[in-house]
């Protein structure tokens, strides 16, 4: 089964997944997709509120938030990894339960990348925003940082998050039953 839609212009089919006997979404990849990858980058662009940086999760976010700044001129991006690297110093840690993912994660982030942060505007950007997990764990790393939260960008909002008036996207993404039929 697949949902088909429009996402910046360009028609993609989204296999539909299974998260629970009762639900069930459309994966969205973008891995791969350098086309869509561009497109989604400009028009969410388009549509940012001014700030210093972004900031991203790892691993879906990587490609976005890497053509974001390589269209806008950025030289710099913060990425929030899912697990501490050896040349990492002074590590911030939050910890984050997602939708696609069964047991609890954390999210990192690089001391020097923090320091850069303090009292700069941060832009975070995510592929698809659903419960907002991610978000909420990105943020709280952005404010251990001293950074300000400049706004909330993503490509998808999914299920509840089309809800909120706190976040910009450009496609709402519905989730499912098991026929494939949308939720209400």
């Amino acid at each position: 089964m697949y949902h088909t839609m429009t996402i910046a212009g360009l028609e993609r089919r989204l296999p539909i997944c299974r998260v629970s006997d009762d639900l069930y979404i459309g994966a969205f990849v973008i891995f791969g997709d350098v086309e869509l990858t561009c497109a989604c980058a400009r028009a969410l662009l388009e549509r940012a509120p001014a700030y210093d940086y972004m900031i991203t999760a790892e691993a879906k976010g990587i490609p976005l938030i890497y053509e974001m700044a390589r269209q806008s001129g950025q030289n710099k991006y913060f990425l929030a990894r899912k697990g501490p690297k050896l040349y990492m110093r002074d590590i911030l840690d939050v910890a984050v339960h997602s939708i696609t993912t069964a047991k609890e994660q954390h999210l990192y982030l690089d001391g020097e990348d923090a320091a850069l942060m303090k009292g700069k505007r941060i832009l975070v950007v995510d592929d698809v925003i659903s419960t907002g997990e991610s978000l909420t764990a990105i943020e709280k790393l952005v404010e251990a940082a001293g950074g300000i939260v400049a706004g909330r960008m993503a490509i998808l909002a999914e299920g509840d998050a089309q809800n909120r008036d706190d976040i910009i996207y450009l496609e709402k993404l519905p989730v499912f039953h098991a026929d494939g039929t949308v939720r209400a």
